[in-house]
């Protein structure tokens, strides 16, 4: 299961496989469209007032044209492409070449004039021209459908075109990135539901004493967990597992992924188990590491404030965004996430995705940045203080304060004009009384 997942999470990041798959697609329904043409000759093409006899010659010319322009075509789109990976690795960010490589758009345009290509090749080869009866073989039918093809090559060349310029405008990277986060964030629900439907967890009391670690057995960032395996494990060898490490950590070969009690139902056997459950690679992925998101939003905005691109409004809109989830998140916090057999019994317990980390995460990594200029030092602390509609404890009012504070630290230290920081004093005032869920109009 853990080498499906990995396979299958490398197959989604290529930029190959759907090519290659509508590539095969086209070879097999040209061999099945050339044995219907020899099944039914060419006595309907009389019939049919639209379609037209074509000579053995004029076929061939016919698809020598198509498949040419077609591996042309291709050739321009891929290079448009590197292009445009090109400008997002130096403006946006290098994290994000794999939300291109992954965009279906791509993948489907390339694979259109491959396929097409390819489709008629392998029909160039079936034309025979001869001037005995029955020596001279043209399949108008599959001719037809190579003409279908080419025309509706141009129709997705056409849409690329409008694609690539879509998807080369900020706003839309920084919305598909924010619509990734919202689909983790899903995902991260319906296991904290699922958690919190059980009863308060509490670890055996002599779990630091009688517990073992399970250690890593490679290096690399932890990519996914299969969290189903963890509790057959568990289930299987009574055991309760404490996971030290989550989706998104980088493990070195022998560092702790998870404690497991008692030591005395444990053996090399189930510790290879448990620790195939952990799929590492070479990069982090979005399946299940949420930050991983949220430094994609993070760097977009910390380089859009950086003084050789200067764009505070993408900033903004990447801070817009992230409020979005942490307002999401404040409804519904979750700081573990404990799992149970069918009897009640405790079996994993893990760390949860909690407010208090979001916060952090966003605020304290773009504070730095933020400071440094006076819109969106007061963006930010008006989404400091939209927040407080959604806070439902005093633990996240506190923290939020603190944010607004040393926000407000950070941007008095860097303006050096009086009207700018009398500005950001009255938007600190205004983010506290909206905190504190104070009314009183400002």
């Amino acid at each position: 299961m853990v080498q499906l997942i990995k396979f299958w999470n490398n197959l989604r990041s290529s930029y190959w496989f759907v090519p290659t798959v509508m590539s095969l697609g086209a070879a097999l329904l040209s061999f099945a469209l050339i044995a219907l043409d020899r099944v039914i000759g060419n006595e309907w093409v009389d019939a049919v007032p639209w379609v037209y006899r074509i000579q053995a010659d004029g076929a061939r010319g016919l698809l020598t044209t198509v498949a040419g322009s077609m591996i042309g075509v291709a050739g321009v789109t891929f290079s448009i492409t590197i292009a445009a990976l090109s400008y997002t690795t130096s403006t946006l960010g290098p994290r994000l070449l794999t939300n291109f490589m992954n965009d279906t758009g791509n993948q489907v345009t390339l694979g259109t004039f491959v396929s097409t290509f390819v489709y008629c090749l392998l029909l160039l080869r079936t034309i025979q021209a001869g001037d005995e009866p029955g020596a001279q073989f043209v399949p108008h039918l599959s001719m037809l459908f190579a003409m279908v093809m080419a025309v509706a090559s141009l129709a997705v060349l056409i849409y690329f075109i409008h694609h690539i310029t879509e998807s080369l405008h900020v706003s839309n990277v920084v919305g598909n990135v924010a619509r990734d986060l919202d689909a983790a964030m899903d995902a991260y629900d319906a296991r904290s539901i699922e958690a919190s439907e059980q009863p308060a967890a509490y670890l055996p009391a002599d779990f630091a004493e009688a517990a073992v670690a399970v250690r890593a057995d490679g290096n690399g960032y932890i990519q996914n967990l299969v969290y189903s395996s963890l509790m057959r494990q568990a289930v299987d060898n009574d055991l309760v597992l404490r996971l030290e490490r989550a989706p998104g950590d980088f493990v070195g070969e022998g560092q702790t992924l998870l404690w497991v009690w008692p030591a005395a139902r444990f053996d090399a056997d189930v510790a290879a188990s448990l620790a195939g459950t952990y799929v590492l690679g070479r990069q982090r992925t979005q399946s299940q590491d949420v930050f991983f998101l949220v430094n994609e939003l993070v760097e977009i905005a910390a380089r859009a404030l950086s003084p050789g691109i200067n764009d505070p409004y993408t900033a903004m809109g990447c801070l817009d965004w992230l409020s979005v989830a942490l307002n999401r998140l404040a409804r519904r916090d979750v700081t573990t996430l404990h799992f149970f057999d069918d009897d009640g019994k405790l079996r994993v317990w893990a760390s949860g995705f909690n407010f208090q980390a979001l916060a952090e995460a966003i605020f304290d990594q773009l504070r730095s940045y933020f400071a440094t200029d006076h819109n969106a030092t007061l963006h930010m602390l008006r989404r400091i203080g939209d927040t407080g509609e959604f806070l439902h404890n005093g633990d996240q009012r506190k923290l939020m304060r603190e944010q607004a504070d040393a926000l407000r630290e950070a941007a008095i230290e860097a303006m050096t004009s009086t009207r700018d920081r009398a500005a950001v004093e009255h938007a600190h005032r205004r983010a506290l009384r909206q905190l504190t869920a104070q009314k009183t109009p400002v």
